[in-house]
């Protein structure tokens, strides 16, 4: 039995769902908010992809990878943007941190020496374990081959790779970290994209996803034909408990459902329900092309990118686990209209999903790869609308499972239509309605909001059930209910 206590409770999985007559777990696609950010400086260049958008001292900064098609140029560098305004609008900053005079103004994060410069997949992240230095608070990685020959963009040396971790106060100069932690894996294509950080105060614990390739031998007989008997790319994790020593990297499952490839993984935990883990991961289909040659070189596509497609898929996770749910197969992000988008690796989200207001979020990704319109867009959602239990205008119910929940007053986020509506009753372990929260004495919830507190005709006040096992039953018509918790009467984080 779950005891959820006063933790928010989101339908991206069925992890609270009993049973479901007449409604639906829909997933919700997110809308366009419009080109941000344009890769169009000399030294940016077409092989572009996002990295990051981290939140420090009320403003943003976006990372991504700038890389020209130089032959010289085996990595790109990092780059920075800096919003001001909540995320809507972007600006370069002239950090001039890297001194090169065919690069005036440039915005190149980089080492304290001006010389070491970093690339995908350095994902910078903020540390916000208690106590972090502040000059360490944001952290970025770089992957380096125990063997001694380069990691690139071009080649995935064989053998163990270790981490090596670089700290900013800032988010443009950073030094590296002494000492440094022991973080090496040697699983293959181990960091070639994909690495993801954060500290989950759910766990209390660092807590790393990153990419390796998962072996033909393991791989299902149907995968290992489709993809040419070479396998997939796949997700491993690892923990910590102080930054410097690593548990040994776990391969992360999937249920039972259909092999994917994923190139990124984005993982992180949703800042209003921090026990979740939303991982929108860039979603990679191997050989499936959609664009002729001529199609291709309509839009300028460089070389032959554009024998692969990929979108974007909603993987979810709970703290401590090894798995990754597969609620939703469908897309998250679709790749859109126009040539220029079903093209190989674009359409990758970025790692970051933060408040935009109270009643949105907002995510980024990346369109356009190897064309000179590479661009990155921002994308809308409500808050805590990736997914919903959907009736339809017949109606229908859901009932949840039993748990075990502390507070005072049951909240829910949800919208109906005009003539629709949700109605609540909380019943015991058993299934029987408990007298004074009976379906009868729940008045019909009829609007849109995104904290609504729940009152039966004695009032909202639910404290005498706590701690004692309960369900939810939910009858619902032309309505959406994305997430419910309760109140213990202390503020969520972050609002």
């Amino acid at each position: 039995m779950q005891d959820i206590g006063d933790r928010r409770q989101l339908f991206v999985d069925r992890l609270l769902v009993e049973r479901m007559e007449g409604v639906t777990l829909r997933l919700h696609e997110p809308i366009s908010g419009g080109v941000v950010l344009r890769i169009d400086k000399p030294w940016e260049g077409p092989a572009n992809s996002g990295l990051s958008v981290i939140e420090v001292d009320s403003r943003f900064l976006m990372y991504y990878r700038a890389m020209t098609l130089d032959p010289a140029d085996l990595n790109g560098v990092a780059c920075v943007a800096e919003s001001r305004d909540g995320g809507a609008t972007w600006k370069k900053p002239a950090l001039n941190v890297v001194c090169r005079p065919e690069w005036p103004e440039n915005n190149i994060i980089a080492a304290d020496d001006g010389k070491t410069t970093f690339s995908f997949p350095s994902t910078p992240w903020v540390d916000t374990r208690p106590g972090v230095p502040y000059h360490e608070r944001i952290k970025l990685v770089q992957s380096v081959p125990l063997s001694g020959v380069p990691h690139t963009a071009y080649n995935d040396p064989v053998g163990p790779k270790r981490l090596v971790f670089w700290a900013s106060a800032e988010g443009f100069i950073f030094r590296k970290l002494d000492p440094q932690p022991e973080m090496i894996s040697d699983l293959p294509n181990c960091f070639d994209g994909g690495v993801t950080m954060f500290w989950s105060e759910a766990e209390e614990q660092y807590v790393l996803y990153y990419r390796f390739w998962e072996n033909a031998k393991d791989a299902p007989s149907a995968d290992v034909e489709r993809l040419g008997g070479r396998g997939y790319r796949s997700m491993a994790r690892a923990t910590s408990k102080d930054l410097m020593t690593w548990t040994p990297s776990i391969p992360m499952s999937y249920g039972n459902t259909p092999r994917e490839q994923f190139y990124t993984n984005n993982t992180q935990p949703y800042f209003r329900a921090p026990h979740i883990y939303l991982a929108p991961a860039a979603r990679f289909m191997e050989g499936r092309q959609v664009l002729t040659a001529d199609q291709a070189a309509a839009v300028g596509v460089k070389g032959a990118y554009y024998k692969d497609c990929s979108d974007a898929v909603m993987l979810t996770s709970r703290a401590g686990t090894t798995v990754y749910d597969r609620t939703f197969m469908e897309t998250f992000i679709r790749p859109g209209l126009g040539y220029a988008n079903w093209v190989s690796r674009t359409n990758f989200p970025l790692t970051g999903i933060l408040p935009a207001g109270k009643e949105r979020l907002q995510m980024f990704v990346s369109r356009h790869y190897m064309q000179d319109s590479c661009h990155i867009e921002r994308l809308l959602l409500r808050t805590d609308g990736f997914a919903s239990v959907n009736a339809p205008w017949v109606g229908g119910e859901m009932i949840t499972k039993p748990f075990v929940f502390k507070g005072e007053k049951l909240e829910i986020n949800y919208r109906t239509s005009a003539p629709g509506f949700v109605r609540i009753e909380i019943q015991d372990a058993d299934g029987v309605p408990i007298p004074g929260f009976t379906l009868g004495e729940c008045p019909e919830i009829i609007g849109d909001e995104i904290e609504h507190i729940v009152a039966w005709h004695q009032g909202p006040d639910v404290s005498r059930l706590g701690g004692e096992p309960v369900r939810l039953r939910f009858v619902m018509k032309d309505a959406d209910l994305f997430s419910f918790r309760f109140q213990d009467g202390s503020p969520t984080p972050r609002e």
